[in-house]
């Protein structure tokens, strides 16, 4: 979604679209490929004007399905992201020693005659995702030996470890 510059004022302006994911999951699928979005972006912003800078604020709520890190099953929940954030003309930008600062998590930069909103909906839709996808905190994952799913239940392998690096283990433990 593009705001024209000069339809940008200083009393805020209310602004509900849905952002398509298409390209989210391209970028998504670069990486790990543990998420994907199931429907479009829905976006609820206001912005207005103070000066040159420009003031984003809102929410943006995704669906989403993952694949969960210990146990490999599909899972999905919902995503509510706070968005803020504060548009300087690329003009004023100053260059930086390349350590980021806490105060420049939410500042961005436009050029032109028109902010693209797009890239900073995916921006803060990719920040606010778990770092690793897990279905629940009380996942068991699954048995290192069978690879049944132990969510499900026990797997029936043997709970002794009978070879291997930790066999020296099993010894000192028989001789207690």
């Amino acid at each position: 979604m593009k705001i024209a510059l000069e339809q940008i004022r200083e009393t805020p302006r209310a602004l509900t679209y849905v952002e398509d994911v298409d390209a989210l999951n391209q970028e998504l699928a670069r990486g790990a490929g543990d998420y994907r979005m199931t429907e479009g972006l829905e976006v609820d912003v206001s912005y207005h004007r103070a000066g040159l800078d420009v003031f984003v604020e809102g929410t943006v709520r995704a669906a989403v399905h993952g694949a969960c890190a210990r146990c490999l099953g599909d899972y999905a929940f919902s995503l509510d992201v706070p968005v803020a954030i504060v548009l300087t003309p690329a003009a004023a930008e100053t260059p930086t020693s390349g350590a980021l600062r806490e105060e420049d998590i939410g500042l961005a930069y436009y050029d032109g005659d028109q902010i693209d909103l797009t890239p900073l909906v995916h921006e803060q839709t990719l920040l606010a995702l778990p770092t690793r996808p897990l279905c629940g905190e009380e996942c068991r994952g699954l048995c290192s030996r069978c690879g049944a799913n132990l969510n499900a239940g026990p797997c029936g392998c043997p709970a002794s470890v009978t070879g291997g690096r930790l066999a020296v283990l099993q010894t000192l433990l028989r001789e207690r």
